[in-house]
Order: structure tokens, then C-alpha cells, then sequence
């Protein structure tokens, strides 16, 4: 009977090793997680990454937080990062990445899916979405024919304390960069300070400030495009409106989303489809229809009361100047 059982056991043993290898092999075993770093945030993307897992299998780990101190993260971690994805609300932060040799190439076919404007000529990293600059006002306090058209009119003094700036905000940082590489340093400066000395109120970031002009605390101010459309789904009556700065203006920037393999990654494969995934047609119509921000994959149109992206006068800038330029990118002094 011992024999017996010991027999009984060892195939049991057996069995079940044999049966913990087939579901290894299928992918019933315990896999290990994707780990992204991700500078937007988990009410814009969260949704769609549980539906990347959902679809794939693959388990995510995402670790949120500010771009820019992301980025630093990854460098600091050097090859001992756990992040095998970098999904940056601005280019500049993934620039620094790129400067420093952390970021993986992506293949070539994953970055022809995306204008040449919006992905690293070295192929780093790749454009999501496209965040237009915007001048939102509202339109019970201001008339059409009191909007500038330049954002570098902004200084003038029939503008003084009447346009809100989010000095902290990474796009704001972006947009100046740019400004700087396409006006010169001096230039930017001198606008800087002008804002500052025409008493600009500055606020935290994008969604306080549409905010604001919204209930007519501030008549103007500087944003991203897709945050007054997000709150005029929820309430049409509201006053707030955008202003698209015109032919080139350096106002009217589209700054780009995007999203980069950490070199050393031991997860390569499921890294790459997780790009993949951002820029197929079911996310790229996810951020179309619930944030408003332009698709950057070829195929997917924007919402249907924003303009083609083909149509937009933008200013022609190169988003890879950005990771060198970033930290020297000036500030307005805190005002509110």
C-alpha cells in the first residue's frame, strides 16, 4: 500500500507539473507586470489602460506623477528602473530621456503611424495626441474684437491682469521653450516679464484656469484646447470659449503627447504593444470622443466640432529641441 501511494503521489506530481507548464505555455501563469510611468493623469488615461489589460492579458503596474519629476526618476534609477513605459503628457521631459540614452528605439513601422512633426527623428518616442495652445476667454466679458492676434500681444497694457497663466504647467513650460528656440531667449524673456509686470494671476494649472474664465474671476487666459471643450460637454451654456491664434503663431503651438520604451526594458515585447495599442483606432477614437485632444495616428479624426489637424496654422517647430531646452524655460512670479 506505501508503494501504491507513493506511486499515486509522484503522478500526481507529475500531472500537476505537467499541467502548470500548459497553462504557463498558454498564459494561464503568474506573468509579470508592465510598469509605466505615466505624467498624465489616471482620470484621463486610466480607463484605457484597464481596457489595454483587458484586451491583452497583459498585467500593468502604473506608477503617476509630474512629467518632468518622472523623468528625472527614470534617469536617477539609471538600469535598475523598474519602468519598462514612459507616457509623458510633454515631449520635453521624454527629450531629456532621449538625450540621456534611455529610451529604446521603437520600430519603424509603429512610428510611421504618426506625422514626422509628432515623433523623435532618432525614434525614441512617438506622439499619442496633440494638445492645441488656445487663449480662452470668456465671451460676456470680452468681445471678439478685443481678442489679440498674436500671444505676444498679450503684453500689452489693455491686457493688464486680465490673463491667467499656470507658470507651473508643463505645457506652459513646452510653449515657452519653443518660443525662446523660435523667437530667441531675449525675446521670450521680455515677454515673461512684460506678463509679469501686467499683473498676469497665475493659477496651478490648465483646468483652474478655464475654471476661472468660466465664472468671470479672470476675463482671459492661456490653456490647452481640449479643457474648455471637456467642460462645454458638461455645461453648453457656459461662456467660456477659445481663441486660436492665427498664421504660424508661436500661440497656437500643438504640442504632442508621447509615449517611449525605457532602455533595458526586460518586458521589450509587451512594451511595444502597449504603443501599439495608444495609437490604434479604438484608443485614438477613446481620446478623440472623451478628451477632445487630436488623435495623432493616422486615420482617426478629431472631434466633430474641432478643425483636421492638416488644417491647423502652426508654427514649425521640431519637439526633439525641447529636451535640451526645457529646464532653462522661464517663469512668470506668482501673482495669486
Amino acid at each position: 500500500m506505501p508503494t501504491r501511494r507513493f506511486a499515486l503521489v509522484a503522478a500526481l506530481v507529475v500531472a500537476l507539473g505537467l499541467a502548470a507548464a500548459i497553462a504557463l505555455a498558454q498564459g494561464g501563469g503568474q506573468r509579470e507586470a508592465l510598469t509605466i510611468y505615466s505624467g498624465r493623469t489616471e482620470n484621463l488615461v486610466g480607463p484605457l489602460l484597464e481596457r489595454f489589460h483587458d484586451e491583452t492579458g497583459v498585467p500593468i503596474d502604473v506608477k503617476y506623477g509630474d512629467s518632468a519629476e518622472l523623468a528625472l526618476l527614470i534617469d536617477a534609477e539609471g538600469a535598475r528602473t523598474p519602468a519598462d513605459v514612459f507616457y509623458s503628457q510633454s515631449p520635453g521631459a521624454t527629450g531629456f530621456l532621449a538625450g540621456q540614452e534611455r529610451l529604446a528605439p521603437l520600430p519603424a513601422e509603429v512610428l510611421a503611424r504618426v506625422d514626422p512633426r509628432f515623433r523623435n527623428r532618432a525614434g525614441g518616442w512617438v506622439g499619442v495626441t496633440g494638445r492645441q495652445r488656445v487663449l480662452v476667454y470668456n465671451r460676456d466679458l470680452v468681445s471678439e474684437t478685443q481678442l489679440p492676434a498674436s500671444v505676444l500681444d498679450l503684453t500689452d497694457p489693455r491686457y493688464a491682469g486680465k490673463v491667467a497663466l499656470a507658470p507651473d504647467n508643463g505645457s506652459f513650460q513646452d510653449f515657452v521653450t519653443a518660443m525662446r528656440q523660435l523667437h530667441g531667449d531675449d525675446p521670450a524673456a521680455r515677454w515673461l516679464r512684460a506678463m509679469a509686470d501686467n499683473d498676469s494671476p497665475t493659477y496651478p494649472n490648465n483646468n483652474a484656469i478655464v475654471e476661472a474664465v468660466g465664472r468671470g474671476e479672470v476675463p482671459m487666459g492661456l490653456a490647452n484646447h481640449y479643457y474648455n471643450h471637456r467642460f462645454l460637454q458638461e455645461d453648453p451654456a457656459r461662456p467660456s470659449r477659445n481663441h486660436v491664434f492665427s498664421g504660424g503663431d508661436i500661440g497656437a503651438l500643438v504640442i504632442p503627447s508621447p509615449v517611449s520604451v525605457v532602455a533595458g526594458t526586460d518586458q521589450p515585447e509587451a512594451a511595444r504593444r502597449f504603443v501599439e495599442y495608444l495609437l490604434s483606432a479604438d484608443a485614438q477614437r477613446y481620446f478623440a470622443a472623451e478628451t477632445f485632444e487630436y488623435p495623432l495616428a493616422a486615420g482617426v479624426a478629431p472631434a466633430a466640432d474641432l478643425p483636421a489637424l492638416e488644417t491647423l496654422q502652426v508654427p514649425a517647430y521640431d519637439f526633439d529641441d525641447l529636451g535640451g531646452g526645457r529646464p532653462r524655460a522661464g517663469r512668470c512670479p506668482r501673482r495669486r
